[in-house]
């Protein structure tokens, strides 16, 4: 999985309207997301640079902005998450919010979407027995709505994906910026030790139209800074359906972010790749055994770190 560092295919990409309204956590709007850089090879001198040229502030879906809780958020969502016990192999789950971000892109309409939706369906129940905020749905090209937020049902998850018609780009980078830079944002004022961590699952079948490295790489620098929790972030991405594009730049993702960056930075992105084999689908079990097994590995990062200290 090493060196897979391809040209970047361009999608156009465009968004569809959603609703609003207020939930019980916010952070900042979003005035300035990443540029797309017009190679994969010129993406490390790039980003060495010290800042990114904004987007056309005309084709971002708005920023991820749910509203902050009134009471600060307890300690032991920042302490060394129990991951898993005898009778609970997810109670990890209590410990982070979760977030899935959805490729509404033209290309996912029919057997892709349905796989999706039958996915979520499963995985929001486990979800809220652990964490009764439930979970948020956020789409590439659909604008946030509070009503994809706090998502606590089957039903209501099955509501959603009727009133969302994939058609559009895969702007995932653009997306991506809209969640991570206002999270990050709140570490900084805040401190990490009182944000609550992030789970964000990304399930797209498509090679992204614009530069998804940026603002991951942006992230992980500012936690790094911050020197937040190994687990403060995580991002897993799932790749439904076959393209050859897609599968090559997760697994780029997985491997070469450090080197794109040009610097050391925290291992917080894992990817799913298709494997190709016959009947193979996305399931609620799947997805969560990746999750769990992102953050097994770095909370044995960090305990490692700490003894060789």
């Amino acid at each position: 999985m090493r060196n897979i560092l391809g040209s970047i295919k361009r999608k156009v990409s465009t968004s569809s309207g959603g609703g609003t309204q207020q939930n019980s956590r916010a952070y900042p709007t979003i005035q300035d997301p990443y540029s797309t850089p017009s190679r994969t090879e010129t993406m490390k001198s790039q980003y060495l640079a010290p800042a990114p040229i904004p987007l056309d502030q005309g084709t971002a879906p708005p920023a991820y902005s749910p509203v902050s809780n009134a009471a600060p958020i307890p300690s032991i969502a920042i302490s060394s998450p129990q991951t898993q016990t005898a009778d609970d192999p997810y109670a990890f789950l209590s410990a982070f919010d979760t977030i899935f971000l959805i490729d509404d892109s033209g290309s996912m309409a029919g057997s892709r979407w349905r796989e999706t939706q039958e996915a979520l369906e499963s995985i929001t129940p486990i979800c809220v027995s652990h964490d009764a905020d439930g979970i948020d749905i956020l789409f590439l090209n659909n604008p946030s709505s509070p009503y994809h937020k706090n998502v606590t049902s089957a039903a209501t998850v099955r509501e959603i994906f009727s009133s969302v018609r994939p058609r559009g780009g895969t702007s995932t980078g653009q997306r991506l910026d809209s969640i991570l830079r206002p999270y990050v944002r709140e570490c900084e004022q805040r401190g990490p030790e009182v944000v609550k961590p992030l789970n964000l699952i990304v399930i797209t079948d498509g090679e992204p139209s614009d530069d998804v490295e940026a603002p991951l790489i942006s992230c992980a620098k500012k936690l790094d800074k911050l020197d937040a929790p190994a687990w403060q972030v995580g991002i897993q991405f799932f790749q439904v359906g076959r393209d050859e594009g897609a599968r090559a730049h997760l697994r780029a993702l997985d491997d070469e972010l450090a080197e794109i960056a040009g610097v050391e930075l925290r291992d917080m992105v894992d990817t799913v790749p298709f494997k190709g084999a016959d009947g193979e689908h996305l399931t609620a079990d799947g997805i969560l055994k990746v999750v769990l097994g992102a953050v097994n590995r770095r909370l044995d990062r960090k305990k490692s770190q700490d003894l060789h200290r």
